[in-house]
């Protein structure tokens, strides 16, 4: 060998060493082991590499060293990755989950990223593909929800949400963390509070809470809104579709256009985008008009929503959104009166007098600071929102609560800011971390008649509310989680008369305005042993805080000061056992709850009106879910949910809980297959069971809210087709089966106007291009 070859070899020999001393190896692997070609690794917003057929890639340790990498792949669940202490490290394996796994990350639980395995409590996540597919069979984000989420009461087919509660108690409703809800005066207009093209994911927690303030004693639905890309890019979404009933398609004919943009370019990111939605007549399962209360036919949907970020340095951040709803029915349809129980109220041609019913406007605007290294590995979130919201009920030619004809609308403004610091430390041995801060809500709630008559008069409420959550892995796998918050809430009403009842003011009374002070202190406490994947237990017990239904506390005043009314609030105790377990390819879910309140506020019939029962509740039920994935192409899955509540009185007797608060029994199901990568069909069951405890009154009628529910059966189908990785098409038809039902809450409300027959076959057809 020539002697200058001698010489360099040893020289080649050392290079080689440090290089590969100095290089680290990624696998990157999906749950069956396989390798994951083409994965995309980001580091500072740049994509470093990208993986071979093996899934393999090679990287300087220098580049990704004490660095979050983001590492993303088609039809698989993005993840985030930090990479420290790599000396001595050659290889490391990585897996992806499918996008039909769970997402394991959860927000909303504890007010920062955690994974979903250490909550001690019950948690139901959505993703943007779930959202999607449900979507093209229903853009109503009540019957996404509604069909989907255990414990959550099936859709009533209406603008409103009434009825549709979360463990027999009232849900509060977030976008972002920005509340949603009115329970000061419950609208139930709050699930329909945004358009579902511009939300990310939907993070549920069941059972009370008091992590977000006032009204959460059945959970919380939040709504996160979607994420710019963490790489320079530009991306965008268009979508266009219709809808109509195939068997009776007159007048039943809708449209949908949505455009999205999202993108980013070096530390500035945005996403921008709007949507809108014609719901055309809608008609049963013999061709029939729907009756026109509270409802869907011919109704107007728009969405606009901007996001703008920057990213001041790679440990400091804010945003700027902004969200506008609006959704009103232009009816051309008026309801004919049925018989309840006997004949539907269906829709006949005519003119709704008065204005258009609905939510005119719903206007959300946050701002949002993120420093992760205030004092060292301290996290700093800073949040100030502006909510204003106006829902506008049907116009009433007489009413029950007021003298002659009228039309009422609801108006809240929200405003308010929040602190949440979030800093780890240990405990001897144990690793820890305590979340804090403070919350500070001006809520100013009111309800008139459009002509000037003051119904409810306004509520201001302050609320300042200082909290801390504790986290502590007490053993390996062994974690404590508990908290407190202190609720320090006053709301302040002016003086006010009641409605008149009768003419020349007859009925209505002075009422001597004042301060109501609330004072309540929060407590929550759980474990989780999250070891083995076959069996995750956890036990629980949380309380929230509501002042729920003070409107109509309010506007039903038979005394003349603020102090001699009942205005207590609710104090929900929830207590729940559960667990989640993986075994190979099936994944269970099961949870047990108890959820008490010495007070409540159970809407009841006394003499025509809706008054709220303030005796104690106590409210029992349980939640299974379970799928199965036989392959990559199949996948079945289901759950039951089950939920009772009675009220007690003084001398000891209970009664049931009625339809507005109680759900009967849900059981779903679904099939999904695969045929291709560029098919995936799924069909779905919704059943909702009976539900009969209440007698007859001495009329011989069903008191508000107390009839029967018989059971109800719905198949909807959802499929999608890509015919490349640009264009896709997507089809979905509900009510497969043309059935011919009643939906649940024209069967409890007991009223002949509300007595309305649900939707006949609907097929949507949606094509989508994404670039």
């Amino acid at each position: 060998m020539n002697s200058k070859l001698l010489f360099l070899l040893p020289l080649f020999v050392l290079f080689t060493v440090t290089i590969n001393a100095q290089s680290l190896r990624l696998k990157i692997e999906n749950e069956s082991k396989k390798p994951v070609a083409n994965a995309s690794i980001v580091a500072n917003n740049k994509v470093i590499g990208i993986t071979n057929l093996s899934g393999e890639i090679s990287l300087l340790k220098t580049v990704v060293e004490n660095k979050i990498v983001l590492i993303s792949a088609q039809n698989h669940q993005s993840l985030s990755y930090s990479f420290s202490n790599l000396e001595g490290e050659n290889e490391i394996t990585i897996v992806l989950n499918s996008e039909n796994q769970l997402d394991e990350v959860v927000i909303t639980a504890g007010r920062k990223q955690e994974n979903i395995a250490t909550i001690p409590s019950s948690v139901t996540i959505m993703t943007q593909k779930e959202i999607q597919q449900q979507s093209s069979i229903n853009t109503n984000l009540s019957s996404i929800l509604g069909n989907v989420i255990p414990g959550l009461g099936t859709a009533t087919n209406k603008a409103t949400n009434s009825g549709q509660t979360l463990r027999g108690r009232q849900v509060l409703v977030l976008i972002d963390g920005i509340p949603q809800s009115t329970p000061l005066m419950n609208g139930s207009r709050d699930i329909r509070a945004i358009d579902a093209n511009a939300i990310e994911r939907i993070e549920v927690i069941k059972g009370a809470t008091s992590i977000y303030g006032n009204g959460s004693g059945g959970g919380i639905i939040n709504y996160i809104t979607k994420k710019s890309p963490l790489v320079d890019s530009f991306e965008g979404v268009t979508t266009v579709g219709t809808t109509f009933n195939p068997l009776h398609s007159k007048e039943t004919f809708g449209y949908r256009v949505s455009q999205f943009f999202n993108g980013r370019k070096n530390k500035f990111s945005y996403v921008l985008g709007g949507s809108y939605d014609y719901t055309g007549l809608q008609r049963d399962a013999k061709g029939i008009p729907l009756g026109q209360t509270d409802g869907l036919s011919n109704s107007h949907q728009a969405n606009a929503f901007v996001k703008f970020g920057y990213d001041m340095d790679e440990h400091t951040n804010f945003n700027v959104v902004y969200n506008f709803y609006g959704s009103t029915q232009k009816a051309k349809y008026i309801s004919q009166a049925g018989v309840y129980g006997e004949t539907p109220t269906i829709g006949v041609r005519g003119i709704e007098p008065g204005k258009e019913a609905g939510t005119p406007f719903n206007h959300n605007f946050m701002f949002t600071f993120s420093k992760n290294n205030l004092f060292e590995t301290t996290q700093l979130d800073i949040s100030a929102y502006l909510n204003s919201f106006q829902s506008m009920n049907r116009y009433v030619a007489a009413g029950t609560a007021w003298f002659g004809p009228g039309q009422t609308m609801i108006n809240s403004i929200k405003n308010g800011t929040r602190i949440n610091l979030n800093t780890p430390f240990t405990i001897g041995s144990l690793s820890s971390e305590i979340t804090y801060g403070v919350d500070v809500l001006n809520d100013v709630t009111f309800q008139d008649l459009v002509d000037g008559r003051v119904y409810i008069p306004k509520m201001d409420m302050l609320n300042i509310a200082p909290y801390a959550q504790l986290k502590v892995d007490v053993l390996e796998n062994l974690i404590f989680k508990g908290g407190i918050r202190y609720e320090n809430a006053t709301v302040s009403v002016d003086d006010f008369n009641t409605i008149a009842t009768g003419a020349n003011n007859t009925g209505s009374i002075f009422v001597k305005g004042g301060e109501i002070p609330y004072n309540a202190t929060m407590f929550n406490a759980g474990l989780r042993f999250n070891k083995y994947e076959f069996f995750n237990p956890f036990v629980s017990f949380s309380q929230a805080f509501a002042i729920n239904e003070l409107g109509r506390i309010l506007r039903r005043a038979n005394a003349n000061t603020i102090e001699s009314l009942e205005t207590d609030p609710i104090i929900t105790n929830n207590y729940e056992v559960g667990f989640s377990s993986k075994l190979y390819n099936l994944n269970v879910t099961a949870a047990y709850y108890i959820s008490t309140s010495k007070l409540g506020a159970n809407l009841v019939d006394v003499g025509g009106y809706l008054v709220a029962q303030r005796e104690p509740e106590n409210v029992k039920g349980y939640e299974i879910t379970l799928d199965y994935r036989f392959s990559d192409q199949f996948n079945i899955g289901g759950s039951y949910s089950y939920v009772e509540g009675k009220a007690k009185f003084d001398d000891g007797s209970k009664v049931y809980l009625n339809g507005s608060r109680i759900a009967p029994p849900k059981a779903t199901g679904f099939i999904t297959y695969k045929p291709t990568s560029d098919w995936n069909l799924q069909l779905s069951w919704v059943n909702t069971g009976c539900r009969d405890r209440f007698e007859l009154n001495s009329s011989g009628k069903y008191n508000n809210s107390e009839g029967p529910i018989s059971t109800v059966n719905l198949v909807n189908f959802a499929g999608s087709y890509s015919f490349d990785k640009n264009w896709s098409l997507n089809l979905g038809v509900e009510n497969l089966l043309n059935n011919n039902y009643y939906s649940t809450v024209s069967q409890y409300r007991a009223l002949a106007a509300e007595y309305v027959r649900g939707s006949g076959m609907t097929t949507s057809l949606n094509l989508r291009y994404k670039f």
